[in-house]
This record gives C-alpha cells, structure tokens and sequence, in this order.
C-alpha cells in the first residue's frame, strides 16, 4: 500500500509540475462556461423589430408598447405595408416584422409575423416570444395560448448548456488526459521499469489514473460553483447526488482513456483518438447542440452508445427539475454499466499486452 501511495505521489507531482497542462485543465472548463454562458446563447435579445400597421389606435399602441419595453424586441421603425418589412429584413436591416390588421384594435387577432427564417431555431423562438409578449394580457376569451414554463421560465439558455458542458469537460479531460499519461510512458520506455517494480501492473495503472480522479473532481467543483454563482443556473436536486453520478461518469471516461492507451503508440495518435472517438460523438449525437429525438433512426441507435448522453440527461434532471435519485435510475445504471465494460476490457487488454 505505501508503494501504490507513492506510485500515486509521484503521478500528482508530475503533473502538477507541467503548468500548461494544468493550464489547460483548469483553463478549459472556465473559458468554455464563459463562453457558453454569455457569448453562444439561445437566448432571446435586442430581436430588431419593424410595426407595420395602417391605424395606430389604443390596442395597436399598446401591443406596440408592450414589445418596445420588453428585453426581448427592440422596435427600429413603423412602415405602412408588409412589403416594405419584407424589404428591411432582406436587407438585414430588421429581424422581423409585426403587421397588425386594420381590424386588430376589434377582433384581437388580426396578427402577423414576418420573420428571418435563416436559423430556424431562433426564427421560431422569436415567433413564440412575439406571440407571448402580444396577446398575454388579452383576456382568456380571446388568447390562444397560455403557457407555464416549468424549471426554466427566464428560458436562460444556460440552464440546457451547463450540465452539457459538464459532460463534455469531464469526458474530454480525463480520457484524453489519462489516454495520454500512459502512452508518454511508452514513449519515453519507462512504462517497462514501472511494470517490473514490486507494484502489480494493475496497482501501477490504477495509481496514474487516481490523479486525474481527484483533478476531475476539482474540475467538477469549479464548475458548479460557476453555474451557481456566475451563471446563475440553479443546484435544484440533492448535491450529494449530482457528485456520486458525477464520479460514476469520471470513472466511465477514465475507462475509456485507459482503453484508448492500450490502442495508441504515441502521444499524437492518443489525442487524435480521443479528438475522433469523443469530441464530435460528444457535441453531436449527445442531445447538447440537438434533441436526439429528432435525429434519423441510424444516428438515434448511435447515440444510444454515446455515454454523455446518459450523463446529460441525469445532470439535467438533477440540477435543474430537481428530481430524486429515482428518477434518474436508468441513466445511472446504464453508465455503471458502460463504466464496468470499458475498464473490463481495458485491464484484459492491458493484461494481454503485458504478456
């Protein structure tokens, strides 16, 4: 036992002796809340908005108003006809037009929007927000819609990132980093004089990868304490959870950096592996950037097999519905699964090799 503590002492030492992967360790996750936080956001802002009406009557001038004092819109001019909003979108002067019927201030619903339809996703969040902002203090009678956003009613586009960014992070940095601890050391031949130390070969690996285990978990720290207090995302679920499914998920990617090892003969091919095998299954077939549901059949079966989906979907549940551990039992057993298979077959590649 005091060797493995020492095979892991000096693990620690090594890595925190080179600053630029610290750097990057510790870097990467601030810079990317940051950056999803505030600079790539859904968010519905500042949407430049152009009137068209012939009349402007009581009615019309107070949904005029309602728009203007809104964050969401900003009102740049008032034209006479849709063509000539049309002309100002297309010349992107104007993200959408509101054109109020001539019979608006009477029946209630002479309404129309014209919008960019360049990026869907926002065009029809601006529609909705629209619609919202216009016809909810008409009376019940004549409302079309009433909504109640449950969890998320500022619809802060955070609220979806951050568990996202959490499963990215954390499966990027200790794949990646563990993937690339071990292939160093077989690089450099002193793989060989560590597996004929007094220590078992499997007590040597597990010792590198305690390291990146506890950095993971400092990792996990700061990222929670950015969501809560810069980001303002709320810890709605039990923390004590989040953790144990957090640590479920390390020991996953920790699996699958080992296993990248045992394939990769040097540093550059283990980090073009863990680049290829993790980053794009990661951001693309996850459910962070898209809804998997609405994916063809071929990639919903792939993403199936794509861990941080599970992860994702448990972190999203916990943090922010604030749901009990129950709730979440097929997420979680299915990454103890996957945890189980990938270091299964990770140490009885490694054991082979040895041989």
């Amino acid at each position: 036992m005091k060797q493995f503590v020492s095979f892991v002492i000096k693990e620690t030492k090594h890595i925190m002796r080179d600053k630029r992967t610290m750097l990057i360790l510790f870097g990467m996750p601030v810079v990317m809340m940051l950056l999803f936080g505030f600079a790539i956001t859904t968010d519905v802002k500042d949407v430049r908005t152009v009137v068209v009406t012939s009349q402007m009557d009581h009615q019309t001038r107070q949904a005029v108003e309602r728009l203007s004092q809104s964050e969401y819109f900003t009102i740049t001019t008032t034209v006479h006809t849709p063509q000539e909003a049309e002309r100002l979108i297309r010349s992107q002067k104007a993200d959408m037009a509101v054109v109020f019927a001539s019979d608006f201030a009477s029946k209630k619903n002479g309404l129309q929007l014209i919008v960019d339809g360049s990026d869907p996703n926002m065009a029809q969040q601006w529609t909705n927000y629209a619609q919202q902002t216009i016809l909810s203090p008409l009376t019940p009678h004549h409302s079309p819609l009433s909504t109640k956003l449950l969890y998320n009613p500022q619809m802060k586009s955070a609220y979806n990132f951050v568990p996202a960014i959490m499963g990215m992070l954390l499966m990027l940095i200790c794949a990646m980093m563990t993937s690339i601890s071990i292939v160093r050391e077989k690089e450099r031949g002193t793989m060989e004089v560590l597996l004929v130390s007094p220590v078992r070969p499997l007590m040597v690996i597990i010792a590198k990868a305690v390291p990146y285990l506890m950095l993971a978990f400092a990792i996990l720290i700061v990222i929670l304490l950015m969501a809560r207090y810069v980001l303002g995302v709320p810890l709605a679920g039990s923390l004590f959870w989040i953790i144990v499914v957090s640590i479920i998920y390390i020991l996953l990617a920790l699996s699958l950096g080992l296993l990248i090892s045992n394939v990769a003969q040097t540093q550059l091919v283990a980090l073009l592996l863990s680049a290829m095998v993790l980053l794009m299954p990661v951001v693309m077939l996850s459910g962070m950037m898209f809804p998997v549901e609405s994916m063809p059949t071929i990639l919903q079966w792939i993403a199936a097999v794509v861990p941080p989906r599970y992860y994702i979907d448990a972190m999203r549940k916990l943090m922010i519905m604030g749901v009990g551990i129950s709730e979440v039992t097929k997420e979680v057993a299915i990454l103890v699964i996957m945890t189980v298979l990938l270091l299964t077959v990770a140490l009885k590649k490694f054991n082979v090799r040895l041989e």
